[in-house]
């Protein structure tokens, strides 16, 4: 009996448990892309890949108390477990030996990944103090965008009185788009708040 009742059950979970940003995506934003830039074939459409999350720590030299606060912020923050990242080369002026823990990383795909850029969209972004739009120029050159914010405390899943000390972060979103231009309609289709180019 408990086999008859599973698949429906998860056909009902799926359906119903779509992200967001995702159903926008599928209904809306690809449809519209796929006029704009005369494609016939759904998958050379712009689509978001993947969204890297990083902090870099280097206070986590000298107190790696830092590190495992920093660690706990960003698995709140995107709901994963974040590993930790290691210095690369040694810096005697920094007090800094090679393979030291000196950041954290998490890499968001799929359902966690269209989940953590509506949050970032709708919540985390307008509470920026004096935010007036993301850069339009921060792109690399094979359409993936990158941002920083300079505190952790823009998300509201983070609890201040937990974390006092403030702690930045890069975001990159990764997509497929072939050029700069394309990811730049992409992302605004999407709702990312960039800047008018002047």
């Amino acid at each position: 009996m408990a086999k008859k009742s599973r698949p429906a059950k998860a056909a009902a979970v799926t359906s119903a448990e779509t992200p967001r940003m995702l159903d926008h995506y599928m209904k809306q934003v690809r449809p519209q892309l796929a006029e704009a830039l005369g494609r016939s074939n759904p998958h050379s459409i712009p689509r978001l890949e993947k969204i890297v999350v990083n902090m870099g720590v280097g206070v986590a030299v000298s107190e790696k108390k830092h590190l495992e606060e920093a660690i706990g912020a960003l698995a709140q923050v995107t709901g994963q477990k974040p590993i930790a990242t290691l210095s690369k080369a040694a810096v005697s002026g920094f007090k800094l030996r090679e393979n030291l823990p000196i950041g954290c990383k998490v890499t968001l795909r799929g359902r966690r990944m269209y989940e953590f850029l509506d949050r970032l969209v709708s919540l985390a972004l307008p509470r920026v103090r004096d935010f007036r739009g993301l850069s339009s120029t921060a792109f690399d050159g094979h359409g993936n965008y990158s941002l920083g914010l300079s505190e952790q405390m823009v998300f509201p899943e983070i609890n201040p009185d937990r974390y006092t000390r403030p702690q930045g972060m890069n975001i990159t979103l990764v997509t497929s788009a072939r050029t700069d231009d394309e990811a730049r309609q992409f992302l605004r289709a999407m709702g990312v708040p960039l800047k008018k180019e002047e």
